[in-house]
C-alpha cells in the first residue's frame, strides 16, 4: 500500500488553533453546596431514627432522603446534569420502569390475597 500525504497551504491570518480536548470546569462552590446538602439530608435521615418515627412514615422519609442523596450524587458528582438527554434517559429510565413494575406487582399481590381470602375463607 502506498501512503499519500496531502499538504495544505494556509496563510497565517486564516490559521486558528483548536484545542485537542476541551474540559468544562465547574466551580468549587457548586461541589461545596452539594456536600452541604448531602450532609443536611444525611442528618435528616438520622433524625428520623433519633425521633423514633415508626411505620410507613419512617420508611417513606428514609427512602425519600436516600433518593434525594442519590440524585444529587448522580447529577453533580457523576456529571449527569451536563450530559445529553439520550444518555440521561438511558441511565434513569430503566430504574424508573422497574419501580413502576414493582408497584404493579404489589397491587397485583393485594388482589391475589383478597381473592384467596374471599374464595377460601379466613386462615385457621
Amino acid at each position: 500500500m502506498t501512503e499519500t500525504t496531502i499538504h495544505t497551504h494556509t496563510s497565517p491570518q486564516t490559521q486558528t488553533q483548536v484545542p485537542a480536548q476541551t474540559h468544562q470546569q465547574h466551580p468549587i462552590g457548586l461541589y461545596l453546596v452539594v456536600w452541604l446538602l448531602l450532609f443536611v439530608l444525611s442528618t435528616f435521615s438520622y433524625l428520623v431514627d433519633y425521633v423514633g418515627l415508626q411505620g410507613y412514615l419512617r420508611w417513606s422519609l428514609i427512602l425519600i432522603f436516600m433518593m434525594l442523596k442519590a440524585g444529587l450524587i448522580v447529577a453533580i458528582f457523576m456529571h449527569m446534569a451536563w450530559e445529553r438527554l439520550a444518555l440521561i434517559y438511558a441511565i434513569l429510565l430503566p430504574p424508573l420502569l422497574v419501580l413502576v413494575f414493582v408497584a404493579l406487582m404489589a397491587s397485583e399481590s393485594h388482589y391475589v390475597l383478597f381473592s384467596r381470602l374471599t374464595f377460601f375463607g379466613a386462615a385457621p
